[in-house]
């Protein structure tokens, strides 16, 4: 007798992450953390391997009266200040030329998932990157969706021919596209596309409208931490070229930006070129959010106006520093690994540097055989997936010609 729905997959879940970070916990414990290089953690950690929060944000969100913590928001779909600050602060307010709405979500991940969950219908396809967040194809799974993936890489450039291979494959079994792309700072690779691939991803998706509607879910979690922040949202004026058929959900994620991961709060961004468009799909996550969560903290919305207009400069310059730090650790590791010939894919910016091991049985065993050098990693489709955001300089420096000589040994 099953107590579930007949069709759910009642297999336990294994979160590789969680799992991994449990077992570099233990051996800190055992052997103490100067012994253990820990590169699991996707979270900002500083030289002392302490997870960073940042003044800027914490001081503010500390000084919120109690009675604003305590109290409900405006609305289910978010306060009106939020909304209208998350709008501008991700499209700037003068990139976009497309009608929009915001939905507050808790986190990107909540952006992601209500887009899934209401914009197929139960067994149609979303297109996700071959490697990928691995919650993408959990939340599919929760929903009934099947999953189709693209190569992400064609040498060391996004592989745009096999992406719209796969996406013509699904809109002509379903005459309907749902398509993600992680950019800028993708997880776990750390490339970002050029304003030259994201023109011609665009005239792609047009083209793809012609068949049926389409929808571009663009996640943004990492894009605060771009090297090249003053740029880093140039390349939506792609979007503007959307034609009638073709939507943009932007999932952005105030936890990322905020360095507060467990103050769940995040939006999605939703573009079109009608405005009926837009106003059929706010009624439909809307009605999502209600049902599933009802209402995102309301003094983690209010914080996030604070900090990004009236605290804006003691932010930025505070989060400068570490985005400075990230291009330090990343460089280091990046430089060390073409030394000693261990293949990464090609990494531009982010959180994560990802090894290339395209035999994912190999991968498991390098992955065991790292772990009993008290190096701890993720593994991912493909890869081995090093998180340089948690991980100091100290131990950054000849990380790489461990992991290649490892590598060497099981080969």
């Amino acid at each position: 007798m099953r107590f579930v729905k007949e069709k759910t997959n009642t297999t336990p879940i294994e979160d590789t992450v969680f799992a991994i970070v449990k077992k570099a916990k233990e051996a800190k414990e055992q052997i103490g953390k100067e012994n253990v290089i820990d590169a699991t953690i996707g979270s900002l950690y500083n030289e002392e391997e302490t997870i960073v929060a940042f003044d800027s944000v914490f001081t503010p969100y500390n000084n919120i009266k109690k009675e604003v913590k305590a109290a409900y928001a405006q609305s289910f779909v978010g306060n009106d200040s939020f909304r209208k600050q998350v709008y501008q602060w991700v499209c700037e307010d003068k990139i976009t030329k497309l009608y929009h709405s915001v939905i507050a979500t808790p986190g990107g991940t909540g952006a992601i998932s209500i887009s899934f969950e209401e914009l197929l219908d139960r067994n149609e396809t979303v297109v996700l990157p071959e490697i990928a967040w691995g919650s993408y194809k959990l939340m599919a799974s929760m929903d009934g969706l099947q999953v189709k993936t693209y190569s992400l890489f064609e040498e060391n450039y996004f592989n745009l021919n096999n992406f719209k291979k796969v996406c013509r494959e699904v809109m002509k079994q379903q005459h309907k596209l749902l398509v993600v792309i992680n950019d800028p700072c993708h997880n776990p690779t750390g490339y970002s596309l050029s304003i030259e691939e994201w023109k011609e991803i665009v005239s792609f998706l047009n083209e793809c409208g012609e068949s049926g509607p389409v929808i571009l879910l663009n996640d943004i979690a990492y894009i605060d931490y771009s090297y090249d922040l003053e740029n880093s949202r140039n390349y939506m004026k792609t979007f503007n070229d959307f034609n009638e058929n073709v939507m943009g959900i932007v999932a952005f994620s105030c936890s990322k930006a905020l360095t507060s991961y467990g103050l769940r709060c995040g939006a999605a961004v939703i573009l079109a070129k009608r405005q009926e468009s837009v106003r059929e799909v706010e009624i439909v996550l809307e009605k999502a959010a209600r049902a599933n969560w009802s209402n995102i903290p309301n003094a983690a919305m209010e914080n996030f106006t604070y900090v990004t207009t009236t605290n804006k400069d003691a932010y930025m310059k505070e989060k400068s520093t570490y985005v400075e730090l990230l291009k330090e650790r990343s460089s280091i590791f990046k430089s060390e690994a073409e030394e000693c010939e261990l293949v990464c894919y090609p990494y531009k910016e982010g959180f994560f540097v990802t090894v290339k091991v395209e035999d994912n049985e190999i991968r498991d065993k390098f992955h065991e055989e790292l772990m009993k050098h008290h190096i701890y990693t993720v593994k991912v489709n493909k890869g081995i997936r090093v998180a340089v955001c948690s991980l100091s300089v100290e131990k950054t420096r000849g990380l790489a010609k461990k992991m290649k000589d490892i590598l060497n040994s099981i080969k």
